[in-house]
């Protein structure tokens, strides 16, 4: 079993990591143990800087995982307009794995078709492009809720841990949508870690 700590972006990305599911998806399937804490840098775009370098050495003394993966968001509004751009200002120093959501983490969740289903209560549920939504992903959950009165309400991590709690969200079916495929790197690369 290999020891892998997280460094996250917000709330969403901290949740998803600490759920149970998550954990043991990665344990039974990518032979990963997840260490804790889990560091969160914050969100707003404050892995935009080089912060980052001192939140990965604070896990290596705190948790010492053989593998750190870190987690963020493209923010392109905010911090970078390409994935590419974003890995770099993060900096690979350290860190085994970059997952950049595009956009934001919440697109993950309008690409799980099976949560969004259970909390629309819409059986032909179906977001085309989670990760192109017109705006950011958070505004794109509200509009849906709104129209299936179920809105998400204003705080995000409310949110997310019911969203992930409750409806069963997971990142794998998320992975499997034919226009995510940030999902689908965060499941192949943490599996690999695991095997590699």
């Amino acid at each position: 079993m290999v020891t892998v700590g997280f460094v996250v972006e917000g709330d969403s990305e901290r949740l998803l990591v600490k759920s149970n599911g998550f954990r043991k998806w990665l344990r039974e399937e990518c032979h990963l143990q997840v260490l804790d804490p889990i560091v969160d840098a914050g969100g707003n775009g404050d892995m935009c800087s080089r912060k980052i370098v001192s939140l990965v050495k604070n896990l290596k003394i705190q948790a010492n995982p053989k593998k750190i993966v870190v987690l963020a968001d493209l923010d392109p509004d905010i911090c970078a307009p390409c994935i590419e751009r974003r890995k770099a200002i993060i900096g690979p120093e350290g860190i085994d794995l970059i997952v950049i959501a595009r956009k934001a983490l919440e697109s993950w969740f309008l690409a799980d078709t099976e949560a969004m289903r259970r909390w629309t209560r819409c059986e032909d549920f179906f977001e085309p492009r989670p990760e192109a939504t017109e705006g950011m992903p958070w505004e794109r959950l509200k509009e849906i809720g709104l129209q299936a009165n179920r809105g998400p309400g204003k705080n995000k991590k409310i949110f997310a841990r019911k969203f992930i709690r409750d409806h069963g969200f997971d990142v794998r079916q998320a992975a499997t949508h034919p226009d995510c495929p940030s999902a689908r790197y965060l499941v192949e690369g943490l599996c690999a870690l695991g095997t590699g």
